[in-house]
């Protein structure tokens, strides 16, 4: 394909991402009190071979073509047309994640710092047993990993997967109701984050294993606590330039905000080639970036493009690699029924207890509970590194892929119930 094709058939795709994310999200807020996120979840998989190429599937492919480009030699090449589509997903991927870091309460956090570090063990440690007691059994089928990844290390993953939370979209629904900068609010944040942290060194020691290196997983892990803590102790400090420069110019300036774009695209390239991902090294700089006017200019700046344009890309893009007719046998229903459970039982259940015993209300233990059980966003990222790395089939793909939706599904209905009637100043600080 010519430069002038690719970008044809990208204005195309773009088109129609759009368009769908725009009708689900519409109909999925007015009739079922779904987030912007999970719309764009559910768009993404109607786009996929799952609705679309059931539907259309010649257009599908030809629009979305997942098959290698043959060769006059005969050779097999990737389709350059998608490859774009992921790097421009990544980059929406990496600009919201710095987003959601400038929401995080660092300040509220360290008060809670016990009750936080409670949650947030009892939404690893559960999950991540039992997701690697249910590997073992799927490692016996043999359709579920691939052939190169050894038992341990497909236990890991999977116990990795389970104990994923959908860090975005948790922090939208307490931005969108206001408890953001709450109490629990933080909790939930905190928890999340370091679950989330946990899992990608779980996932660098399972990709380690799969290349048969282990300098990736000391890579991945050392690499990220030197990130944080020159981010914490050097990084804070130093952006504060940026608030000077904001001051100086009655503003942000187009120089400030280029220069701060290419910091954060550096933080991003720099977390990704350590293998923790350029996701974790944007949150990082979002959460040690100094809050006030510039910090505000600078949401204001990339979160609607970002949110509007960037990041339903991602979400389609994970779509098209979902393909629900897979699991077509009611054996491999009742193990993806089996994995939505554990998945409840090990995230949802565990961590409502914790916060309960953490000291908060059952009410807000159980606001918490569904909040950490979605997956969402970040579940989706994990399983398209295992999919893409050859750790995991599209069958397992799938399966996963269901229960972050049905995970994720449930999480905006339920807050709205357990919040009912209830006044949101009883949660201010």
């Amino acid at each position: 394909m010519s430069n002038f094709d690719l970008v044809i058939q990208l204005f195309l795709q773009l088109t129609v991402i759009l368009v769908t994310c725009r009708i689900v999200t519409i109909l999925g807020r007015r009739y079922l009190g779904q987030t912007d996120v999970v719309c764009e979840m559910i768009a993404g998989v109607m786009l996929g071979p799952s609705l679309l190429g059931l539907i259309a599937p010649n257009f599908q492919q030809w629009l979305f073509p997942k098959l290698p480009i043959i060769t006059a030699l005969g050779d097999k090449i990737p389709n350059p047309s998608m490859s774009i589509l992921y790097a421009i997903s990544q980059i929406g991927l990496a600009i919201y994640m710095f987003l959601i870091g400038l929401e995080f309460n660092t300040k509220l956090l360290k008060h809670h710092i016990k009750s936080a570090g409670l949650l947030s063990a009892s939404g690893i440690i559960t999950p991540f047993i039992l997701g690697a007691i249910a590997s073992f059994f799927l490692y016996q089928n043999g359709n579920f990993f691939q052939p190169k990844v050894v038992p341990w290390s497909a236990a890991l993953y999977l116990g990795a997967s389970m104990t994923i939370t959908a860090f975005p979209m948790l922090a939208r629904i307490l931005y969108e109701r206001g408890l953001a900068q709450t109490r629990f609010g933080t909790l939930a944040l905190g928890a999340a984050s370091v679950d989330d942290g946990v899992a990608w060194c779980l996932l660098a020691i399972v990709l380690a294993s799969v290349k048969n290196s282990i300098n990736i997983a000391i890579l991945a892990i050392g690499g990220g606590i030197c990130y944080i803590l020159f981010a914490i102790f050097i990084g804070q400090r130093l952006l504060k330039v940026f608030t000077s420069m904001t001051k100086r110019d009655a503003g942000v300036s187009r120089q400030t905000l280029t220069l701060f774009l290419i910091v954060l695209m550096f933080c991003a390239w720099f977390t990704d080639i350590t293998g923790i991902y350029a996701i974790f090294g944007a949150f990082v700089l979002g959460a040690v970036t100094p809050r006030g006017e510039f910090a505000q200019q600078i949401r204001q700046y990339t979160e609607f493009f970002t949110t509007s344009f960037l990041l339903p890309i991602f979400f389609v893009f994970s779509g098209l690699n979902t393909q629900i007719g897979l699991v077509n046998t009611p054996a491999l229903w009742g193990i993806t029924i089996l994995i939505v459970a554990i998945a409840v039982i090990g995230k949802g259940i565990a961590c409502m207890l914790a916060a309960k015993l953490a000291g908060e209300n059952w009410r807000e233990s159980a606001i918490i509970g569904t909040l950490m059980n979605a997956r969402g966003l970040m579940e989706l990222i994990i399983l398209n590194i295992g999919l893409e790395q050859g750790i995991i089939t599209p069958t397992l793909f799938t399966i996963m892929v269901i229960m972050a939706i049905v995970t994720t599904l449930m999480a905006s209905p339920l807050v709205a119930l357990l919040l009912h009637g209830t006044s949101y100043e009883k949660f201010t600080v």
